[in-house]
């Protein structure tokens, strides 16, 4: 299979016979759902309830990495924190067929958390904890760490080389404005100094949360790896200022009920939000030979989308400036 179709041949026929090879029998309803990195389906198990099938992107994660997940959110779940782990199947978590690796996860139903609601915010905050606590016990060996050079330099790299999606126009634009914005961003880390490092979820966004009436379960620890607790929080936040510190404080109420944090981290907030910026524009980058990435985000490639993006930049670098959110 190549780089830009890695999916090629995942149709539904093969989707059902993955599954069934591990002897379950399908009853033929096959549902794709939202996840652009991989690929994730619900499959209908005959006299049973739906269970989700996750086929990893082929060559992002090593066999190792994606185990080391796997052994991460069954530790938690071991720990009667809720989050969605997959499924261990003829003592495995990670299966192979027609040379697509994937994992089975019990279905989880619910919504995303209301984060303007202060009271869920503090129940999220208490489990952010608990995970937090109970992440900080172990370090990834084979996952990466979130840092500067991974998530900043090497994507402003890459996407100085892609003009044939930045238009010439912008491009010089685009490289100083990322360029003064990763230096603030490293001037910071270098002033802080050396921060404990821990298992982190690693992009626990909204979409990342399903709620129920027993609360939130985590899922997709997918993008897990090594890096300062506040990774996880920061977000958790939206709006203005005063709206972020009300969350901000909301969560910190719960969180400190299981784990301690670190103030300092807090002025880590802008330079980690700053990182996703770049990160995430040259993640869209990578992957827009898969024709999934041009049908699902058809803006992307337009010189709209890189005008707005230099904006974010610079709007992001003056965010720099202000002082770090704080605890109400």
């Amino acid at each position: 299979m190549s780089d830009a179709v890695p999916y090629a041949g995942l149709n539904p026929e093969l989707i059902l016979q993955a599954v069934e090879s591990l002897g379950l029998l399908c009853d033929g309803r096959l549902l794709a759902l939202n996840s652009y990195e991989n690929r994730v389906y619900q499959v209908g198990i005959d006299e049973s309830t739906p269970i989700i099938a996750k086929f990893y992107r082929p060559g992002r994660w090593s066999d190792a990495a994606i185990l080391e997940e796997h052994s991460f959110s069954q530790s938690l779940m071991m720990a009667e924190i809720p989050v969605v782990a997959p499924q261990v199947i003829a003592s495995k978590t990670l299966h192979e067929f027609a040379g697509y690796r994937f994992s089975l996860f019990p279905r989880q139903g619910g919504r995303w958390p209301e984060l303007d609601n202060l009271d869920h915010l503090e129940w999220l905050g208490r489990f952010m904890g608990r995970i937090h606590r109970h992440a900080g016990a172990g370090e990834f060996v084979c996952r990466p760490s979130l840092d500067i050079d991974s998530f900043g330099e090497a994507s402003l790299r890459y996407l100085s080389d892609r003009d044939d999606l930045i238009p010439h126009y912008l491009m010089q634009n685009y490289q100083t404005v990322a360029k003064a914005l990763l230096a603030r961003i490293r001037d910071r880390f270098e002033q802080l100094g050396p921060l404990p490092q821990i298992r982190l979820h690693g992009d626990c966004h909204p979409g990342n949360i399903l709620w129920t009436d027993n609360g939130p379960h985590f899922v997709d620890f997918d993008d897990c790896r090594m890096g300062p607790a506040v990774q996880d929080l920061w977000m958790l936040l939206s709006g203005e200022r005063y709206e972020q510190e009300q969350q901000l404080s909301a969560l910190m109420e719960g969180y400190h009920e299981f784990a301690d944090f670190n103030p300092l981290e807090l002025n880590l907030i802008e330079p980690l939000r700053g990182l996703r910026i770049i990160h995430y524009a040259a993640w869209l980058a990578r992957r827009w030979v898969d024709p999934a990435f041009k049908q699902n985000f058809p803006w992307f490639e337009g010189d709209r989308y890189w005008e707005e993006h230099i904006q974010a930049l610079r709007e992001q670098l003056a965010l720099m400036d202000e002082p770090p959110l704080r605890l109400l």
